[in-house]
């Protein structure tokens, strides 16, 4: 807060800091960072409540396949950001574990597509329930229309980051 020459206070909200940053875009990149670091911590654990051998990063394949249904091996990478032969490996782990299977895709004959079990889709969807009941309880004290409009604007910032 600064005062005007009469004396008003006012937010400052354009406010730089010595070394030229902007004191929004600080606050902002401390935030997802926390956001972030715990984000990491809770999918490790997430990723052991599906399977005590599950790795971490297996855990958005999960849930990508929990969501869309069927997917190329090669759009999973695409979307993880990771190369063939990593996606490869991790495909493999995850088949071994009995939580995805791999059937020919029907629009293309030579292609699979990578598929949850039924076993795989009971396990996400149980873990993705306890999740939810844990940003209730956690969120409880948030009107409702705080917490579509956190959603509404971390949407928004996925969507830029994507691209």
């Amino acid at each position: 807060m600064h005062e005007d020459a009469n004396g008003d206070a006012h937010r400052d909200t354009d406010q730089v800091t010595p070394s030229g940053a902007d004191q929004e875009f600080l606050a902002l990149e401390r935030e997802l960072t926390v956001l972030l670091r715990r984000a990491r911590a809770n999918q490790g654990e997430m990723a052991r409540e599906v399977h005590p051998d599950l790795e971490s990063s297996a855990y958005g394949l999960l849930i990508r396949l929990d969501e869309l249904g069927g997917q190329r091996a090669t759009e999973l990478a695409a979307y993880i950001g990771v190369g063939k032969a990593t996606m490869s490996r991790q495909l493999r782990a995850l088949e071994e574990l009995g939580l995805i299977a791999r059937e020919p895709d029907p629009a293309d004959g030579r292609a699979w597509l990578v598929t949850l079990t039924d076993e795989g889709r009971g396990r996400v969807g149980t873990v993705r329930e306890a999740r939810r009941a844990r940003y209730v309880s956690q969120l409880a004290h948030w009107d409702r229309r705080e917490v579509a409009e956190l959603g509404r604007l971390l949407h928004q910032l996925n969507a830029v980051m994507e691209k």
